[in-house]
């Protein structure tokens, strides 16, 4: 089940909604917990019981650290934070990486051995991670052990964010998941962030999407320049309005459910350095791997060298956690590469920002070409082409066309993906004020609403680019 669904709108939604309101709040967690079950399983009832038991399987290692370092046991403790990341690391493992690991063997031994033919438990990336964030924050200290497998299984299981982020850390909603306070302004609220994120996904990234599928099915060796960069630019504006749309959609539900979730996303197409750009994209997922691996390995301590080789791990890491593919290993290595040059070797602060953007925005754009690519080498062989190497022709008559009957919606996305949009909404709201600007903020809701659904009913390009990992 997908949010930008009918089901999930008209059925799925108002129910677990109008029983959450009618249940006593000591019940609340336990609805949420059965509900977020049911969001799972209408995809993949199979891979149910994975969940499970890295519920059950962390809620006990939390429990036992808290014993063991309440007795002075630290090195018990020490060893079940260790299993909790290895067994986790390695259910991650066995489903994302084995047939990877076996097609690598094969070719680099001249092999035959079999390759697993291994479904992907639907959000295991990000579910697996809230989970080690558990443990290890209990072994820190930052938080106490949670002692009710209800709210615990809630929190792991929370269908708003589960199976695409943003990536909810237990120590951010502790205290929500006893003690929260839903109210209807926060519901309004929520109401409005869900229709917003529905529309930046169904409006926006589903239309771009179709683009850019147009113009990665042509052959490279007959790809016009302009037509790869136009297919490049429609990836990149596809794949932020559909990750950020989803995250607009968790956060609002998470409001109508009486939780405060983190920011994921801030105008990142506006950075002026990829440094920028990290600290504005998925930030939730940047965050985690900022406070679980890069500052344990020694952050940028003792000296340049060591610094480098962690930025490396972490983008390695980064890039292996999007995907099992040689294409997103170079991903993350990329970006690893830019950030050393960056923090090393060039600064930017010196550049004009209209400059700094545009270098930013250039590599960025290359970087989404090695994302979406099925392979490396096509992705190498798209890249080379938007360079004019290899390419038959700059531009043609189909590139005119694409750009033409395409025209509108890039002016939309360009024009969304800035903070122009909010700042009119503020000198508006500014010189009319907030009470005779209220019934236009509906009005608009309602339309993104009303056009959404439309879409939805006959539609059927409608994939969460986030699923898959």
């Amino acid at each position: 089940m997908v949010f930008s669904s009918l089901i999930f709108l008209f059925a799925f939604l108002p129910l677990v909604l109008f029983t959450y309101y009618l249940c006593p709040q000591k019940m609340k967690n336990t609805l949420l917990f059965l509900a977020s079950l049911v969001f799972y399983a209408w995809g993949e009832p199979r891979y149910i019981l994975i969940m499970l038991f890295s519920t059950v399987f962390d809620y006990v290692n939390g429990l036992l650290i808290q014993q063991y370092k309440e007795r002075g046991e630290g090195r018990r403790a020490k060893a079940v934070v260790l299993l909790s990341v290895i067994i986790n690391l390695g259910i991650l493992g066995f489903f994302k990486y084995s047939s990877f690991v076996v097609e690598n063997v094969n070719r680099l031994f001249s092999l035959s051995l079999s390759s697993p033919n291994i479904a992907l438990p639907l959000g295991i990336s990000f579910y697996t991670f809230q989970t080690l964030s558990y443990t290890i924050d209990v072994y820190s200290g930052e938080v106490e052990a949670q002692r009710n497998i209800i709210d615990f299984g809630a929190f792991v299981t929370l269908f708003p964010q589960l199976v695409a982020g943003p990536i909810v850390r237990y120590k951010t909603i502790a205290t929500q998941l006893t003690n929260r306070q839903e109210s209807v302004d926060s519901f309004a609220y929520g109401i409005v962030r869900f229709v917003t994120g529905l529309g930046k996904k169904v409006l926006l990234a589903n239309n771009i999407g179709q683009l850019w599928a147009q113009v990665s099915a042509i052959p490279t060796d007959s790809l016009p320049v302009v037509t790869a960069w136009l297919g490049a630019v429609a990836f990149s504006f596809q794949i932020y309005f559909d990750f950020s749309g989803y995250s607009d959609m968790a956060i609002g539900l998470g409001q109508m459910f009486g939780f405060r979730f983190l920011e994921n996303f801030n105008y990142p197409y506006l950075a002026k350095s990829i440094t920028e750009f990290w600290r504005r994209w998925h930030i939730s997922l940047g965050t985690w791997f900022r406070e679980y691996v890069y500052i344990p390995l020694g952050g940028n301590r003792n000296g340049a060298a060591k610094q480098i080789c962690n930025l490396l791990i972490v983008w390695l890491l980064t890039g292996l956690w999007h995907g099992a593919s040689w294409n997103f290993v170079a991903w993350g290595l990329y970006y690893g590469l830019l950030l050393i040059v960056e923090k090393r070797l060039f600064k930017l602060k010196s550049l004009p920002s209209a400059l700094s953007r545009a270098y930013t925005l250039i590599l960025v754009v290359l970087g989404w070409v090695l994302f979406a690519s099925p392979t490396l080498s096509e992705a190498l062989a798209y890249i080379q082409v938007m360079f004019g190497l290899g390419a038959t022709e700059f531009i043609n008559q189909e590139t005119i066309y694409l750009l033409y009957t395409n025209a509108v919606l890039l002016f939309f996305l360009v024009f969304a993906s800035t903070e122009i949009p909010k700042k009119i909404w503020a000198t508006f709201t500014d010189k009319l004020g907030k009470k005779n600007m209220a019934p236009v903020k509906d009005l608009l809701i309602v339309l993104v609403f009303l056009l959404s659904v439309a879409f939805l009913v006959g539609e059927s390009y409608n994939p969460f680019l986030y699923f898959r990992f």
